[in-house]
Parts: structure tokens; C-alpha cells; sequence
């Protein structure tokens, strides 16, 4: 079993959260110890907020909620792929839209690789 190092970033760890049918991106959150243990017992996906300072559970005021399917860690333990299912009208970031990494870095040239 993987240990999880929630103390890299001062007791945070960050939890990049995946549409476990289409595989989209959907947000970035981050889940302390208390965020951890709510997630695996709700099932729902549970973050801590940095600026409130206090967990919150995606979909509480929203409705558009996030059913957990499954959590992996990186192999350094400080980092989580939370895979979900959105329930409600399935608009996951706070602005309405469906992924909160919807907005494309139009300058952005890749480089191409050395051979």
C-alpha cells in the first residue's frame, strides 16, 4: 500500500480531478487528511479550501456533484487522480462550465523534439 505524503505542501495534497467516462480533465482541488478520510467515506469528492480554510464537498451548493470512482496516487504519494462521475447538470467548475481547463493558451507553440 502507497503512502501518502501530505507533508510536501504543508499538509496538502493535490488532487487532479477526471471524468472517469470521457477521461476530460475537470479540475484541480486540494485534499488535506480531513478532505482524504471525508472522500472515502461519503464517496463524494471532499477538498479543503485554501481561501475559505474549511472543507467543502464538490456539488454542495451547486448540485453538480462528484461521485468518486476511484482514487490513484502518483508514485511519490503527494499527488491524487481522483476519477469521478458528475452528477446535477455536470458543470464542474464554479464559472458554469463543464472543466475548469477550458480556456486554451492560444500562444502556446510546442518545440519541436530533437531527434
Amino acid at each position: 500500500m502507497i503512502e501518502l505524503d501530505f507533508d510536501k505542501l504543508g499538509g496538502l495534497l493535490p488532487a487532479v480531478v477526471q471524468d472517469a467516462d470521457s477521461e476530460v480533465v475537470l479540475m484541480l482541488g486540494f485534499m488535506d487528511r480531513e478532505a482524504f478520510a471525508a472522500t472515502l467515506r461519503s464517496g463524494r469528492a471532499t477538498f479543503f479550501s485554501r481561501s475559505r480554510r474549511r472543507l467543502w464537498t464538490k456539488g454542495e451548493t451547486s448540485g453538480n456533484t462528484a461521485e468518486v470512482v476511484s482514487i490513484a496516487a502518483d508514485c511519490d504519494g503527494d499527488t491524487l487522480l481522483v476519477r469521478v462521475r458528475v452528477g446535477g447538470e455536470g458543470r464542474i467548475c464554479h464559472t458554469g462550465a463543464t472543466t475548469c481547463f477550458d480556456r486554451e493558451i492560444d500562444w502556446f507553440r510546442p518545440v519541436t523534439p530533437i531527434s
